[in-house]
């Protein structure tokens, strides 16, 4: 499994990268300053050689994000998994231990799929006390354009968060496989995009409060059926059911103290999910130096 590394650091009051390794097929790519000079944030871009991750790739990478740093891992485009030789799974493991008083925001863009596809990914978190996460993870159902609609056989993700003395805060994993009687497609319905974000810290409660306030919100008013609809001539899809509504969310509260949200998402487009995000996690403009996903 080839490995990378980064190491954030306070350097002159800066967060500052001061270890950074990496092995093909992976790349980090480190700007010099991303938004104002005042933010004290280091934004760190990974990608891979060849614009995604072949059959059998298997890539490891550790961060470490020193007491007091702020650190954001994204990507420049979707992480493409291409399709699948054999029975060949591709991998990649994520490790990260946060400081004191430390910020790491995950936010890259949707991994996808290829047409018989087998894509593991598992996302370990270690915190302290005072350490702040955001992470988000989501997947697209493929290649729209080549009429690639959930014609993966595997895909895995799993993040978990444990607090000191290793004390599990967050376990979580989502499977997708190809199985009968009912494969992907069928099970996902008209649903495209398929999405998580984990917002966690108690210095980042105004954004939670903010988030589950807004997914309240947005579902009370797409759900709400008015009483007169509920009749004999009550408007249903060809299954006999109430129509789906095109973007779904639902929120709640994990960890000790409640210090973590989690929003999940089902979509039927990549773009109402790209505008969810850029609208929730817009308030943390001042602390990263670019609001994410513009």
């Amino acid at each position: 499994m080839e490995k990378g590394k980064v190491v954030v650091e306070k350097v002159r009051g800066k967060s500052t990268v001061t270890r950074c390794f990496s092995k093909y097929p992976l790349k980090f790519i480190i700007p010099r300053k991303v938004g104002p000079s005042t933010t004290d944030a280091v934004w760190i871009y990974s990608l891979t050689y060849g614009g995604g991750i072949v059959s059998g790739d298997s890539i490891s990478v550790e961060f470490t994000i020193g007491d007091g740093c702020t650190a954001v891992l994204t990507t420049q485009s979707s992480t493409k998994v291409y399709k699948s030789l054999g029975s060949k799974c591709s991998e990649q493991v994520l490790e990260a231990r946060i400081g004191s008083d430390a910020l790491f925001a995950v936010i890259p863009d949707p991994v996808t799929c290829f047409s018989t596809a087998r894509y593991s990914q598992k996302q370990v978190f270690r915190v302290v006390d005072d350490s702040s996460l955001v992470i988000v993870d989501w997947f697209t159902s493929g290649r729209h354009e080549s009429g690639e609609k959930w014609d993966f056989d595997l895909y895995r993700s799993t993040n978990n968060i444990f607090a000191e003395g290793n004390q599990p805060v967050f376990l979580d994993t989502v499977l997708l496989e190809q199985a009968s009687p009912a494969n992907i497609a069928e099970r996902m319905h008209d649903y495209q995009v398929i999405a998580m974000v984990i917002i966690y810290g108690l210095k980042l409660k105004l954004v939670q409060d903010q988030v589950q306030e807004n997914v309240k919100r947005m579902m009370s008013q797409q759900l709400h059926i008015p009483s007169s609809s509920l009749g004999r001539h009550a408007q249903t899809n060809s299954d006999n059911c109430l129509t789906r509504p095109a973007f779904i969310a639902s929120c709640s509260v994990f960890g000790p103290k409640g210090r973590g949200v989690v929003v999940r998402i089902a979509s039927t487009t990549t773009e109402s999910v790209y505008r969810f995000l850029q609208h929730q996690l817009a308030v943390m403009e001042p602390v990263l130096g670019v609001a994410p996903y513009r």
